[in-house]
C-alpha cells in the first residue's frame, strides 16, 4: 500500500474498506450466522473429492509455494479463511516473504542475487526490479509450453490488453513474464469503489462539535485538528491523541510516504521512480523538489503540525501495525486513507452513536483516480524461473482474475476483501449479492471478529489474502452479478439502513458515498490509461544507482525536516538535502524523468484520440 501497498497504495491500492456497520433490517436471504456447510471453495471441489482440475491437473499432493512480495505487509504462512479456500480448491499453501518487513530494497537485491525469487513474485513497480529480473532470467515466460493458453484461459479471454502490454513492453513482442494489477475492461469514470484511494478523513463527530469550519487548503486542517485535539486530548483509556501518526516502513524511492498524499489529492501522482509528479488529466508535471511540489509543501505542513503538538512522536520509530492499533484505539484524528481510518475505528457501537472517521475534503481538492485500465497498472504478478509446478501456479493466478477469485479478495492487503461466499456474503433470490450480518460485523471489526472453524478459524483480519496484490479493479462490474466487485457498491449495501454516522454525513454532504460526492462536485481527476505500443524507457544501471542514492537522501532528510527543532533547523536541513542531491546527479535523473513524462503523455493519446 510502501504506498505501493494499496492502493497503489493498495495499494492499492491499491486500494478501500472504510465500512460503517450498523443495525437494521436484513437483506432477503441474509443469515444471522454462517452456514454449517463445508468451507466455501468457490466451486465446492476439494482435493479429497477430486484429484484433478478442469485442465487435468493433479491436486492430490499439497503444493507449498513461496510468494516473494515487495508490496506485502505480512510474512509467513497464509492462514485463516483465505488459506483454507486455497487449500480446499487447489491444495495450495502459501508462504509469504515480504521485503518491506525484511530489508526493503536490500532484500530484493539479495533475492535477485541468489538467482531464485521464489514461486510467485509480486513487484510493486514495473520500472526497475521487474525488467531487471527478466534480464537476469529470474522469471518464467508464460508462453513456454503453452502455459498461458492452457491454464490462463480466463486471463487471455477477459483481459487481452494486459497480455498485449506484457508482450510488447517487456517480452520483446512474444514473451509474457507477468500481468499488471487492477486490470479492468473498458469502463468510463473513476475505477475506485465507495471511497477513493485518498480522503482525507477526520473524526467526524469531533469536527461537527467544533462547528465544522470551512477547509480550503490542506494547511487549514491544522487549526481544525488542534481544536479537535483540545476537545478530546485523550482517548477512552487516557492516552494522548494526535492528528498525524506516521510510519517509515512504507517509505519508497524518493519519498517519505505520507508526504506525497496531498499531491494525490491535487490530482498528481509520481510517474514511476522519477523526479516528477504528473497531472492525471493534463499534460502537466512539476519537479519533485520544487517550491510548487506538494511533497515539499507537505513536509512544511507536518513540521508546523509537529510544532503545534499534532504529530505522534512515535512516528520516528513505529511500524504500520502500530498505527493501525492507534486508529482502532481512538488515538488519532486525521487519516489520509479511507481504508485505514474508518476501517479500524468505525465499529458498529461507535457509528451508532455518530462517532467515527468520515471523508472531509478541502475546497481545492481534485483527487487522483487511475480510471479503469485495460492494460493493468504498474504492479506485476509473475512466476519465478525456478518455480515448482508452473502449471498449477498458472491455474491459481488465472483464478485470481476470474469473477470467483475477484469476489473473494480483489482489493488485496486489507482493502476490499469480500471474504467467503456463505459466510460474509451471499446471493439473493434475484441473483444479486448481499452482505450477511456476520459480514457487516467482520468488515467493521476485522481484528475482533472470529471466523468459524469450518471456514478457517482465527480472526477475519488474519484470514485476509496477505499477498497484497489487487488483481481486478474493485469498481469493475462482475459479469455474473451485474454489480461491482466492491461490496460497498452493491445495491443491497447502499440501500441498507445507515448508521447515525452515515446518515449525518450523507445529509451534510448531499451524497450516498464519498465517490458520489467527488463526482458530483467535479473533484476527481481521472487519468487515461493508455499504452504507447513500445517497450518502456528504462534507466541504465549507472543512472539507476544515482536515482537510488538521491532517493535515500530525500527520505532521510524528509524525516529530519519534519522533526526539526525550529524553523531555522528546518531550513538548514532543506538546503543540505538540495545540495546533496545536486551532487549525486539530480539533473541527469531529472532529464530522464522528463522523457518518461513525455512517454506517458504519448500513451494517453492512444486513449483520447
Amino acid at each position: 500500500m510502501r504506498f505501493k501497498k494499496m492502493t497503489s497504495l493498495a495499494l492499492a491500492a491499491f486500494m478501500a474498506v472504510g465500512i460503517t456497520a450498523c443495525s437494521g433490517g436484513k437483506s432477503e436471504g441474509a443469515k444471522d450466522s454462517p452456514s454449517a456447510s463445508a468451507s466455501q471453495s468457490g466451486d465446492g471441489a476439494s482435493p479429497s473429492a477430486s484429484a484433478g482440475s478442469e485442465g487435468g491437473l493433479d491436486h492430490s499432493k499439497e503444493l507449498e509455494l513461496t510468494v516473494f512480495s515487495t508490496t506485502a505487509n505480512y510474512a509467513g504462512e497464509q492462514t485463516g479463511w483465505y488459506g483454507k479456500i486455497l487449500k480446499d480448491k487447489f491444495n495450495i499453501k502459501l508462504n509469504i516473504i515480504a521485503s518491506n518487513l525484511d530489508g526493503g530494497q536490500n532484500k530484493i537485491a539479495a533475492m535477485m542475487a541468489s538467482g531464485n525469487l521464489g514461486d510467485i513474485v509480486v513487484f510493486g513497480d514495473n520500472t526497475t526490479d521487474y525488467p531487471n529480473a527478466i534480464k537476469g532470467g529470474l522469471l518464467l515466460d508464460w508462453t513456454k509450453d503453452g502455459l498461458l493458453d492452457k491454464y490462463g484461459k480466463d486471463i487471455v479471454a477477459s483481459f487481452p490488453k494486459a497480455i498485449e502490454k506484457a508482450k510488447v513492453a517487456f517480452g520483446d513482442g512474444k514473451a509474457v513474464y507477468g500481468i499488471g494489477n487492477n486490470v479492468a475492461s473498458n469502463q468510463p469514470g473513476p475505477s475506485e469503489g465507495k471511497d477513493l484511494t485518498w480522503g482525507p478523513e477526520l473524526r467526524w463527530d469531533l469536527y461537527q462539535k467544533i462547528g465544522a469550519p470551512a477547509i480550503n487548503t490542506p494547511q487549514d486542517y491544522l487549526q481544525v485538528l488542534k481544536k479537535m485535539q483540545e476537545l478530546e486530548p485523550k482517548n477512552e483509556n487516557g492516552k494522548k491523541t494526535y492528528a498525524f501518526s506516521m510510519w517509515a516502513d512504507w517509505d519508497g524511492n524518493y519519498k517519505m510516504m505520507v508526504a506525497k498524499q496531498f499531491a494525490n489529492m491535487y490530482g498528481y501522482d509520481e510517474n514511476g521512480n522519477t523526479l516528477l509528479y504528473v497531472a492525471a488529466d493534463q499534460d502537466k508535471y512539476y519537479e519533485f523538489l520544487s517550491d510548487d511540489s506538494w511533497y515539499m509543501k507537505s513536509l512544511k505542513l507536518y513540521f508546523d503540525a509537529n510544532q503545534m503538538g499534532l504529530v505522534d512522536p512515535d512516528s520516528l520509530t513505529q511500524k504500520f501495525d502500530d498505527v493501525v492499533g492507534k486508529y482502532k484505539d481512538g488515538r488519532l484524528l486525521f487519516c489520509w486513507f479511507p481504508w485505514l481510518g474508518s476501517a479500524n475505528y468505525n465499529t458498529p457501537e461507535r457509528t451508532a452513536q455518530g462517532k467515527g472517521f468520515a471523508t472531509v475534503p478541502f475546497k481545492e481538492e481534485k483527487v487522483y483516480s487511475w480510471g479503469f485500465n485495460q492494460y493493468g497498472s504498474n504492479w506485476v504478478m509473475a512466476i519465478g524461473a525456478k518455480a515448482k509446478d508452473p502449471a498449477r501456479i498458472m491455474e491459481f493466478i488465472n483464478w485470481l482474475y476470474t469473477p470467483e477469485g475477484a469476489m473473494l479478495s480483489t482489493g488485496g492487503g486489507t482493502a476490499i476483501q469480500n471474504g467467503p461466499k456463505g459466510l460474509t456474503w451471499d446471493i439473493d433470490k434475484d441473483g444479486k449479492p448481499f452482505v450477511t450480518d456476520f459480514g457487516w460485523k467482520a468488515f467493521a471489526d476485522q481484528k475482533g471478529t472470529i471466523v468459524p472453524d469450518e471456514y478457517g478459524g482465527g480472526t477475519y483480519y488474519d484470514g485476509m489474502s496477505q499477498i497484497n496484490f489487487p488483481n481486478v479493479a474493485p469498481g469493475l462490474t462482475n459479469p455474473e452479478t451485474g454489480e461491482p466487485y466492491d461490496h460497498n457498491l452493491w445495491t443491497t449495501s447502499l440501500k441498507r439502513n445507515p448508521s447515525k454516522l452515515d446518515s449525518e454525513w450523507r445529509e451534510k454532504m448531499g451524497a450516498l458515498t464519498p465517490k458520489e460526492y467527488f463526482v458530483k462536485n467535479n473533484m476527481i481527476a481521472v487519468a487515461p490509461q493508455g499504452f504507447t505500443g513500445k517497450p518502456p524507457l528504462l534507466m541504465d544501471k549507472a543512472l539507476e544507482q544515482k536515482n537510488a542514492q538521491i532517493g535515500t537522501v530525500i527520505q532521510q532528510y524528509s524525516w529530519k525536516m519534519v522533526f526539526a527543532k525550529d524553523e531555522a533547523q528546518y531550513n538548514k536541513f532543506k538546503q543540505e538535502m538540495l545540495d546533496k542531491v545536486k551532487g549525486l546527479g539530480y539533473d541527469e535523473v531529472l532529464a530522464f524523468s522528463v522523457k518518461k513524462a513525455e512517454e506517458l503523455f504519448e500513451a494517453r493519446k492512444s486513449v483520447t484520440q
